[in-house]
């Protein structure tokens, strides 16, 4: 009986050789994983990209509806396009009210997800493009006429960020 119970500790645990086969296999296993998380994650900060884009351009059609409907106050040489991002945000005095409250056209201005400085303001993170620039050549000026992302990277399907 002793010669069964000496025999079977030998048989207990995992030799070296099982081991070094075991780790190799998992790390074969993590290499394969990395790649798709990278992907994963760069497709994350996609969807937040659109999401964003889609909020910022729909604030931005709704103030020049508003400014149509006669609900805001502008200028009369003015495009009809807010002046900045934070206008969005802040609210416009709506004149068609006793109290003239304010109008608010997005909770809180997103930020460009792919902008590499968490610590700028969600306004800067934003390329501007205003009413009199060209469609192919983006400038500031006085107004928001369209957003896009200042990022100099390209997306899943090969278009660029800023073109989207």
């Amino acid at each position: 009986m002793h010669a069964i119970s000496a025999s079977a500790s030998k048989n207990r645990g995992f030799t070296l050789v099982e081991l070094v086969i075991s780790v190799a296999i998992l790390g074969v296993l993590a290499m394969m994983a990395v790649p798709m998380l990278q992907v994963t994650a760069q497709r994350q900060k996609e969807v937040e990209l659109r999401t964003a884009l889609r909020d910022i351009r729909s604030a931005i059609d709704a103030y020049r509806q508003a400014v149509v409907d006669k609900k805001i106050r502008v200028a009369a040489d003015a495009s009809g396009y807010p002046p900045d991002l934070d206008a969005l945000v802040l609210g416009v005095a709506d004149i068609t009210k006793p109290d003239t409250r304010p109008i608010y056209f997005l909770r809180r201005l997103p930020r460009d997800p792919f902008f590499p400085d968490p610590t700028t303001p969600a306004a800067e993170t934003w390329g501007l493009r205003s009413y009199a620039s060209p469609p192919d050549e983006p400038q500031t000026g006085d107004d928001v006429f369209d957003v896009y992302s200042l990022s100099e990277r390209s997306g899943l399907n090969g278009v660029a960020y800023k073109e989207w």
